[in-house]
């Protein structure tokens, strides 16, 4: 399972959850895949890339 960090400060509008860029995503249970593709693209309200997928160590 993909694991994500935030890339950009942003608030959550699913929850009113600030979220830090640094953060882990989501920070607790699982998020839907639309809301993934979501936030990993610049198709949100903001524009930005929100999350990006964390590296397993040991990855190239």
């Amino acid at each position: 399972m993909a694991k994500y960090k935030v890339a950009q400060d942003f608030t959550d509008l699913t929850d009113d959850h600030v979220y830090f860029s640094g953060d882990k995503f989501p920070r607790k249970g699982r998020a839907k895949k639309e809301r993934i593709e979501e936030l990993s693209t610049t198709n949100n309200k903001i524009g930005k890339v929100l999350i990006v997928e964390q590296k397993e160590e040991g990855d190239a």
